[in-house]
C-alpha cells in the first residue's frame, strides 16, 4: 500500500478502522476516513494522528447522491488524489422476517445499496481523470459484502438481501469501468469478532458453526481487503472473495 492515498467508508470503527491500522501499518501514504457519527470520527481520526499517521475525517451522508459525493469531494480535498475506495459502511439489524417494516428496509437500502453506490460512483468520476499507472490500473474499489449473500440466516433477510445486491453490483461495474482501468471486488467475510457482533451475542453459535471452530478477528478481515486494494492486484476484477473459514463455498 505505499503511496497510496485511500478513502474508507464506514471507517471509524469495526472492520473499516481495521482495514484503516493494517493499511497505515503496511505503509499507506494517508487515509481519509468516513463516517456519519462525527463524534466518533473525530475520536478515531485523533486517535490515529497521535500515533503519527497521515489521517483525515470527511463527515456526511453517503445515503443520498448529493451528499454522497460532497463528502467524497472532501476526502478528495484533504488527500490531493484518491488511488482506492474502501466501502464497509452498512448496518446490520436483526429481525424477524415478518416483522420488517418499511422503515427497516428503507434503511437498510439507503445505507447498505445505495450508499455504496453512490460512493463507487464519486469515485469512478475522480478515477477516470486520472492517468494509468502500474498495469494500466487507474484505481481500485473494494466493496465488504457478506456470505449472508449465499446463505441464510434467521431474522436478517432484508440485511442479506442488501449484500446479494452489493455483490451483484460489484460485477456490474466491474464490466463498466473495465475500460477505464479501474478494478472493483469485493469481500465477503463470515461472522467477526467486532465489538458490536460481541454485543449482539451471536458468535458463539456462529463459532460452533465453523469448520476453524471459532468466528475471524477484524484483522483476517482486513488482509483480504488490502490484499484487493493493494498494487499487487492488477488483474482480478468481478471477483467476491469469500472469507470465511471454510462456513461456506460457493
Amino acid at each position: 500500500m505505499k503511496n497510496q492515498k485511500v478513502v474508507i467508508a464506514g471507517g471509524a470503527s469495526g472492520l473499516g478502522l481495521a482495514i484503516a491500522r493494517l493499511m497505515l501499518a503496511d505503509g499507506v501514504e494517508a487515509i481519509a476516513l468516513v463516517d456519519k457519527n462525527g463524534l466518533l470520527l473525530d475520536e478515531t481520526v485523533g486517535a490515529l494522528k497521535s500515533e503519527g499517521h497521515q489521517v483525515y475525517g470527511a463527515q456526511g451522508d453517503i445515503t443520498r447522491k448529493e451528499s454522497a459525493h460532497a463528502v467524497f469531494a472532501k476526502a478528495v480535498d484533504a488527500l490531493g488524489r484518491v488511488d482506492c475506495l474502501i466501502n464497509s459502511a452498512a448496518i446490520y439489524p436483526r429481525r424477524p422476517i415478518l416483522e420488517i417494516s418499511d422503515d427497516e428496509w428503507d434503511l437498510e437500502n439507503a445505507v447498505n445499496i445505495k450508499g455504496t453506490y453512490h460512493m463507487m460512483v464519486a469515485a469512478i468520476e475522480h478515477m477516470r481523470s486520472r492517468p494509468k499507472v502500474e498495469a494500466n490500473v487507474a484505481g481500485r474499489i473494494v466493496n465488504i459484502t457478506s456470505v449472508d449473500a449465499f446463505k441464510a440466516h434467521p431474522q436478517n433477510a432484508h440485511y442479506a438481501a442488501t449484500k446479494a445486491a452489493v455483490v451483484s453490483l460489484t460485477k456490474s461495474f466491474a464490466q463498466e469501468v473495465a475500460k477505464d482501468g479501474i478494478l472493483v471486488n469485493s469481500v465477503a467475510p463470515a461472522g467477526f469478532a467486532t465489538d458490536r457482533a460481541k454485543k449482539l451475542g451471536f458468535l458463539g453459535e456462529l463459532a460452533a458453526a465453523n469448520p476453524l471452530g471459532r468466528a475471524a478477528e477484524p484483522e483476517e478481515i482486513a488482509h483480504w481487503v488490502i490484499m484487493m486494494a493493494s498494487s499487487r492486484n492488477t488483474y482480478a476484477t468481478g471477483e467476491n472473495v469469500i472469507v470465511s473459514g471454510g462456513y461456506i463455498y460457493v
